[in-house]
């Protein structure tokens, strides 16, 4: 009789701003899956006294740190929103590493898992970035973009432009669907978005499981 071989599953997670990838991000840990956050692994490869936060102030000169020597996101943001040519720049510098650190990660959590595992790759540019071949499906999150500009100004405090403008340098709706093996839409109520990540769930654990 041959024994059980732990599975792993990867998925990647994404959503366009103002969507809600966050909600079902807690929601899928909730569940039991072990989270990978590219928004933790990006603060962590430029964080004081890391070689990637040295080479992002090369880049774009002192400016960029606050007085504490950390990166200040605000002053950086205000350069690579405007500029494609300066966030190529920092995606270069950024990417490759967090890549690196998502990697490490998801090796450690493999290493402590005890049975099938299922590692989700909360992933915000997956779409831009053209990754969706790296993991073994990708989970979109949606919503109108009408409901994300609303979330927008209401929740986050942005105006109408500046909330236009932050979807607009994102990818289109179109381009994130067109990437999705399984969409979760999160355009209804909180309890509708508990039902539709446990439909998710299942779908997932029965995956695992297959051989």
């Amino acid at each position: 009789m041959t024994g059980h071989r732990d599975r792993v599953l990867r998925a990647g997670l994404t959503g366009g701003i103002g969507s809600g990838k966050s909600e079902v991000s807690r929601r899928l840990a909730a569940h039991g899956a072990v989270i990978i956050d590219a928004d933790a692994a990006a603060r962590a490869v430029v964080a004081p006294g890391t070689p990637g936060l040295a080479r992002v102030a090369q880049s774009f000169g002192d400016g960029v740190l606050g007085a504490d020597g950390a990166l200040d996101r605000d002053r950086l943001g205000a350069i690579v929103f405007r500029d494609p040519a300066s966030r190529e720049t920092l995606n270069a510098i950024v990417h490759p590493l967090v890549g690196e650190w998502m990697r490490a990660a998801e090796q450690a959590a493999v290493d402590a898992a005890r049975g099938d595992v299922i590692i989700v790759h909360d992933v915000p540019l997956l779409a831009e970035n053209r990754r969706a071949g790296d993991f073994d499906l990708v989970l979109v999150v949606d919503v109108p973009p009408e409901l994300q500009l609303e979330r927008l100004v209401s929740q986050r405090g942005m105006t109408p432009d500046q909330a236009r403008g932050r979807l607009a340098a994102q990818a289109s709706r179109e381009q994130r669907l067109a990437i999705a093996d399984l969409v979760i839409d999160n355009s209804g109520s909180l309890a509708d978005l508990d039902r539709r990540v446990a439909e998710v769930w299942a779908d997932l654990t029965r995956r695992v499981a297959a051989p």
